[in-house]
């Protein structure tokens, strides 16, 4: 069997996976997430290990013959000499740093750096959050000496190796995307010392190897793991993720930044190939939000309910889910949510359905620009907690304009992980065979031709809403 090992954000998630994609055992661990300040984002990495430790006991880890790593991208871990965490590490979701993205922007241009980089400086990168940390904490910069990514803290507790993969070294703002090895130009425009970051290979690549003797691959970020997981390994079907952030991902066959970096370009999981995708900071999380906020003690499946109930376009109620910030289409942290169109008559029914279509709206803005980039996509491959409902998937299709599927196996990037651990074990020639052998479709729910029409009007509506409402932002 192969394990699949990924550290989120609330928890950390292990799968054990059989040679023909079955999921042989399943565990989850929690662990705190600390806002020291309004926008902060912090977790204590020892925390990650304490997790991954019970959760690979729990699946039986020592009987693996490959294990693979995953989880969030961007964190800043940051390490003295003797590998000991010197501060909390800052996570992907941390605002703080819009400062020192401009800095980065001056120092480095906006062109140039989308070149190499592909990508933008935005508060969520791990180069950000290494400047605060020289300008905000000087005493902590100038005992750093190693610097890793949030799974790769845990590699190092796991094997004794400093490594990371191409796919999440991309999410770093210091790494080549397009020539997948650290950027030495982008590390000396900020005085960044090369020597503080890990060898970086590519995802199936055997990164070390556990006291037992196991091989542990590379792996990748949480969405290129979550993308092989559901079978996008190449050109064709894209990935939908309806998680706490919502994502449209597409492998691409050659580096191709987004000529206004409004969309991320990584490298993919898969060596020799790239990926795009757009991402927006609140998708089920918008929900959830909602929940918490307004109807405290109800479930998801009630909401939905009353959701479900109303006609598509939410009888002109419309819902903006920039509530932490926004990334695509608008590199933006100061861009709040909002619903408008409201009236006496609209109940909390309108006010969920609104909701689930601005999330759908928001996806829609990615694979605008993914087709503006030549990206051809006939069906998605949805994934994440909002994808358990039906009716948003509806939503979501119909938006889209997209047949979406829905995958055999639902552990996401976990199950990616433990495909890249069976690669570097040896039981698939490469990662191609690994998707092929494991990945299957369940379901396919295909777009509504009368939701569709109702929503072409309302993503017009919607796209109207954004600049209305950036000149009212509190900066």
């Amino acid at each position: 069997m192969f394990v699949g090992l990924d550290v989120g954000t609330s928890g950390v998630k292990a799968v054990a996976v059989s040679p023909e994609g079955e999921v042989l055992s399943r565990a989850e661990e929690q662990y705190p997430l600390s806002t020291p300040a309004p926008g902060w984002s912090e977790q204590d990495p020892v925390d990650w290990w304490r997790a991954s430790e019970a959760a690979l006991a729990a699946v039986g880890a020592e009987g693996a013959a490959g294990i693979g790593l995953s989880g969030q991208m961007h964190g800043l871990v940051a390490l003295d000499g003797e590998d000991e965490v010197i501060r909390p590490a800052i996570l992907w979701n941390d605002q703080r740093t819009s400062a020192e993205c401009e800095e980065i922007e001056r120092r480095i241009g906006i062109a140039p750096l989308i070149r190499l980089t592909g990508n933008r400086a935005l508060t969520g990168f791990t180069a950000p959050k290494l400047l605060w940390l020289r300008e905000h904490e000087p005493d902590a910069y100038g005992r750093i000496r190693h610097v890793l990514l949030p799974k790769d803290y845990v590699r190092l507790r796991l094997t004794g190796e400093r490594a990371t993969d191409v796919a999440d070294a991309s999410g770093t703002l210091l790494f080549d995307v397009a020539e997948r090895r650290w950027s030495g130009e982008v590390l000396d425009a900020l005085e960044i010392p090369a020597e503080w970051l890990p060898e970086a290979l590519e995802s199936p690549e055997v990164s070390g190897r556990t006291v037992d003797g196991i091989p542990v691959a590379a792996g990748a970020g949480d969405q290129a793991a979550g993308a092989l997981g559901v079978g996008v390994d190449g050109p064709g079907p894209l990935s939908v993720v309806l998680g706490t952030s919502g994502v449209v991902f597409a492998a691409l066959p050659a580096y191709e930044p987004e000529p206004e970096a409004r969309l991320h370009v990584f490298c993919h999981a898969v060596p020799g190939t790239w990926h795009a995708m757009g991402v927006m900071l609140s998708a089920a999380g918008s929900l959830r939000w909602f929940r918490d906020a307004f109807a405290p003690g109800a479930s998801y499946d009630e909401l939905v309910a009353e959701a479900e109930g109303v006609e598509p376009g939410a009888e002109g109620v419309l819902f903006l889910p920039y509530l932490s910030g926004e990334r695509t289409p608008h590199a933006d942290p100061y861009a709040r949510a909002a619903f408008t169109g409201l009236a006496l008559e609209h109940g909390r029914g309108e006010l969920v359905r609104a909701v689930l279509e601005g999330v759908a709206y928001g996806l829609r803005d990615s694979l605008e620009l993914l087709r503006n980039l030549g990206v051809r996509a006939e069906t998605g491959r949805a994934s994440g907690g909002g994808a358990r409902s039906r009716v948003w998937l509806e939503i979501a299709a119909s938006t889209l304009g997209l047949p979406l599927e829905l995958a055999t196996v639902e552990e996401g990037a976990a199950f990616g992980a433990a495909l890249l651990g069976g690669v570097a074990a040896g039981a698939f020639a490469d990662v191609h065979e690994a998707v092929a052998a494991c990945v299957r479709p369940r379901e396919r729910i295909e777009p509504d031709e009368g939701w569709q029409r109702a929503y072409g009007a309302g993503y017009a509506r919607y796209r109207a809403l954004y600049p209305a409402l950036e000149p009212l932002e509190e900066r």
